[in-house]
């Protein structure tokens, strides 16, 4: 049986400050303290809360124990024209990243592509805002993170792959991009807690049971941790190749090496590539390009009778809307628990 939760309502610029605050707290200088606080407010913004509000106390928690180094700049090692490979010597994720992708789009403005392989870093939170940060600056953004062995590889019991979130993007003139960012599980481990939360089977299978087979109860993947990945074996190979393109890019750890190094989820491996469309086009032929995809795909006859086709973004769009006029939903648990971090 679900307890009721309270929900508060937030304002876009007070979760900035809080999140700052609270940072600074811990020493963090106050540019990267300010780059970090609005990735996890644009995060929740866009109702992405288990890598916003949900995730910022676990971040506190392990610039406390040292595991992220909270001032550590990320460091260009080796470059070759568009391509270059950065240290991220253990600070905090989601600024190494927004920093290798402002790079990589400044790269791709000179020579058409940027790539920046980045190494010993840490969890980007949502990899979904490096792809609107590439679009934002009128790029193609494509990139990924390899993670801590999370999901058997197909056939296996063990987890000995990771999730290894991919995003892409595609920039449009009224900044309605098109993004998707997908992780290689067919449910994050927090959407399968929801559902067995709710009483509720997943929509598809997510999993395999006690038994060996594959599942839509919630309970049952979260007593055996194997989770599915998609596209089943393809989804496998596609984890693999993407763990073994950034650690050989990044020079750094693979899935496996994390898995033997690390208890937490740190020296993590990540690339991410801008293109510049307009190197070979104009900002018109990308939007007429993406319009008449999008308008095509919307005027597909709904499977159900009033539903609605959505393009990649478009539900963060609208979410983000919402939010930004009416305010953030915080559970008051997880506002409270905030709260009670600073110093």
């Amino acid at each position: 049986m679900m307890v009721e939760e309270i929900v508060m309502k937030i304002k876009f610029d007070q979760l900035v400050e809080t999140f700052e605050e609270i940072l600074k707290s811990r020493g963090v200088k106050e540019e990267t303290a300010h780059i970090a606080a609005l990735n996890f407010a644009r995060t929740s913004a866009d109702g992405v809360y288990s890598h916003g509000v949900n995730r910022f106390p676990r971040v506190i928690e392990y610039l406390d124990k040292g595991v992220i180094d909270g001032n550590a700049e990320p460091e260009c090692v080796f470059a070759a024209g568009a391509l270059e490979r950065w240290d991220g010597h253990m600070g905090l994720g989601n600024v190494n990243a927004a920093k290798a992708m402002d790079r990589a789009c400044d790269l791709a403005k000179i020579h058409g592509i940027g790539i920046v392989a980045i190494g010993n870093t840490n969890h980007w939170m949502r990899g979904g805002d490096y792809g609107w940060q590439a679009a934002g600056r009128g790029c193609i953004g494509i990139c990924w993170t390899n993670t801590t062995p999370n999901m058997p590889a197909w056939g296996g019991l063990e987890p000995k792959i990771g999730n290894n979130p991919l995003i892409l993007s595609v920039p449009v003139s009224d900044g309605n991009h098109v993004v998707v960012d997908m992780a290689m599980s067919q449910f994050a481990y927090g959407k399968i807690e929801l559902a067995r939360m709710k009483g509720e089977m997943l929509p598809v299978p997510g999993g395999w049971d006690t038994d060996g087979n594959i599942t839509k109860d919630p309970a049952e993947i979260e007593k055996t941790h194997r989770v599915l990945p998609v596209g089943y074996w393809k989804g496998s190979g596609l984890s693999i190749v993407l763990d073994l393109v950034a650690a050989v890019l990044s020079g750094k750890n693979s899935v496996t090496d994390i898995g033997r190094k690390y208890e937490e989820e740190v020296g993590l491996s990540q690339v991410l590539i801008a293109i510049d469309p307009e190197a070979a086009g104009t900002r018109e032929d990308t939007d007429r390009i993406v319009k008449n995809v999008v308008d095509d795909i919307k005027a597909s006859t709904p499977e159900k009778e009033g539903g609605s086709i959505f393009y990649p973004g478009e539900i963060e769009i609208r979410t983000r809307k919402d939010h930004m006029e009416n305010g953030i939903p915080v559970l008051e648990e997880v506002w409270e628990k905030i709260q009670n971090l600073k110093k």
